[in-house]
């Protein structure tokens, strides 16, 4: 991937009066040239940008040469804030609202002001540009006909393992945002509760240091473990359910080979049959009490 210059660039677009109202615009998730003309065009043009930090922002604008009022506006503004943004519009000003990458709303801030903008009248439109959700999606390999986006996975391990249990019988790709710092446990859960899914790992998207690791649960996390990674993670979940070919006579007759005729341990049986067959650790777990109580 091409390194950046860090340069101000200058853009030869005209700054054009625009109707007051809401602009969502898309920003680079990472790679700063993946902004549309559209974008700057409306950059240039509006009264005033609501950012969601206007650090990060300011950076951005200043590396295209836009010079424009900014404000604040994230998951921590208040009503008095959105009714600051509402009487700007009312006075006939055009108000952009950008997070700082990607789309604004899609697990980012501005749910609420946009909600209140449509139920007072108030028009809103979309600049489209980059989602690191849908570029992990097209980068996994897996099925992009029909998926769920779930944003970020819950940080407490019962929640986690909440929202993997909900979503386990889903079968269709799933997507999550998570941190680097907490993906062997977000991966740890997913085979504990969904089985040795195929999932997708990508970070730094974008960037020079995008990386995508493709595995089994079991495959990913020997890699994760290995070479832990640094950034921001898309993980893709595969809603195949591997386990269909497996009924539960299959998978006891499969323990009863590991712990009976190899001598394994029930921990290492479990783990040798939910790698086998897909199943879930809970659920093979179980299934490994009763035979140990039969032997």
């Amino acid at each position: 991937m091409a390194t950046e210059k860090s340069e101000t660039i200058k853009i030869n677009l005209n700054a054009q009066s625009l109707p007051a109202g809401l602009y969502l615009v898309g920003t680079p998730i990472g790679y700063l040239k993946d902004i549309s003309l559209r974008a700057l065009e409306t950059f240039m043009s509006v009264d005033v940008v609501a950012c969601e930090d206007t650090r990060v922002t300011g950076k951005l604008l200043h590396h295209y040469g836009i010079q424009v009022k900014k404000i604040k506006y994230n998951d921590h503004s208040d009503e008095r804030v959105r009714e600051e943004i509402f009487s700007r519009i009312e006075r006939g000003e055009s108000v952009a609202l950008c997070s700082d990458a990607g789309l604004p709303l899609i697990a980012d801030p501005g749910y609420k002001l946009v909600r209140e903008c449509v139920e007072r009248g108030v028009y809103v439109t979309s600049i489209p540009g980059a989602c690191a959700a849908l570029t992990g999606l097209q980068l996994s390999g897996l099925a992009t006909d029909e998926f769920l986006f779930a944003g970020f996975v819950p940080n407490k391990k019962k929640a986690r393992e909440d929202l993997f249990s909900k979503n386990s019988a889903l079968a269709i790709t799933q997507v999550y945002y998570e941190t680097a710092v907490r993906i062997v446990d977000c991966v740890e859960a997913i085979a504990s509760v969904m089985g040795d899914r195929h999932i997708v790992v990508t970070r730094e998207l974008t960037k020079s240091y995008e990386e995508v690791i493709s595995g089994t649960c079991s495959d990913v996390l020997t890699r994760l473990k290995d070479q832990p990674i640094k950034g921001e993670v898309v993980l893709i979940v595969s809603g195949e359910r591997v386990e269909k070919s497996w009924d539960d006579e299959a998978i006891i007759k499969a323990l009863r080979h590991e712990m009976v005729d190899l001598g394994a341990s029930s921990k290492d049986a479990v783990k040798s049959v939910m790698a086998q067959s897909g199943w879930a650790k809970k659920q093979v777990y179980a299934f490994a009490l009763d035979v140990k109580e039969q032997m």
